[in-house]
């Protein structure tokens, strides 16, 4: 039970980067080499918390303080540039919080099904969850700007394993602390199926296989949004070769590589 909370937990919360089905599996790539600021009127590209260049009102290019003559084409590619990395700004949140409010309610469906609604361990978990929730939605919303660079969001590993290992432990310390409940809740269990191992095994087997279906369902809207961001991502890569191909002061400067690659597996 804890193991199939837990992995459904950490898929929901990464369902932004990667997913996995029964018939193939797409990870996303993404890389960044220095950090990108975000707010409602620059972007600030950076390395080793050093400016490199500034794109201001989405078509003015800045470095070092002084405004870099460019032409019409170049404007216009600098704006689609910096148009496509405010747009995912906000997908990125959103996604985010979907995934955290799938991986709520597959804490809600499991206990509830097996302890009853209302259960001091759905209580406690969900709790916990919508606590990393608002951190999330917080760092998010900061002071109405987005910084990331290459050890995550705000210059920390936000999203990876110390993100997992925290989701990880909520749901151990909550197993932990509820086990008498839960022994309680199994014995039971095993008396409405007379005492029969076989029964008992054959009931846990269809009920996690009913919650795994249920998160699977929920969270196929979630892949797919997961995978329409990757391909923003690529599409801003490309934007960034073209601009470094087209203007010169910029032509050192790679910042995002993005790919995404399928692999098919067998059942």
């Amino acid at each position: 039970m804890k193991t199939l909370i837990a992995t459904a937990l950490i898929i929901a919360s990464s369902a932004s980067y990667a997913h996995d089905n029964s018939f193939s599996s797409e990870s996303c790539n993404v890389d960044l080499n220095g950090g990108i600021n975000i707010n409602a009127k620059e972007i600030i590209f950076s390395k080793n918390k050093s400016s490199l260049y500034t794109i201001t009102n989405n078509d003015t290019l800045i470095i070092k303080g002084e405004e870099i003559a460019l032409s019409s084409h170049q404007k216009s590619l600098l704006r689609d540039y910096s148009t496509h990395i405010r747009d995912v700004v906000p997908e990125v949140k959103s996604i985010a919080l979907d995934a955290i409010d799938l991986a709520i309610d597959g804490v809600n469906l499991a206990f509830n099904e097996l302890l009853g609604e209302g259960n001091n361990v759905s209580a406690d978990l969900t709790t916990q969850l919508t606590s990393i929730r608002g951190e999330v939605d917080a760092e998010f919303s900061k002071q109405n700007s987005f910084y990331i660079d290459e050890d995550g969001f705000s210059g920390k590993d936000f999203f990876g394993e110390d993100f997992e290992q925290r989701i990880e432990s909520a749901v151990e310390s909550t197993i932990k602390n509820s086990l008498g409940t839960l022994m309680i809740a199994v014995g039971q269990e095993m008396l409405f199926s007379g005492g029969d191992m076989d029964a008992f095994e054959t009931k846990m087997d269809d009920f996690g296989e009913l919650i795994g279906n249920e998160m699977e369902t929920r969270s196929e809207g979630i892949e797919k949004r997961g995978e329409a961001l990757c391909q923003s991502i690529i599409v801003i890569d490309e934007m960034e070769e073209q601009l470094k191909e087209s203007i010169d002061e910029i032509s050192n400067y790679d910042f995002i590589t993005a790919s995404a690659k399928t692999n098919h597996n067998e059942i």
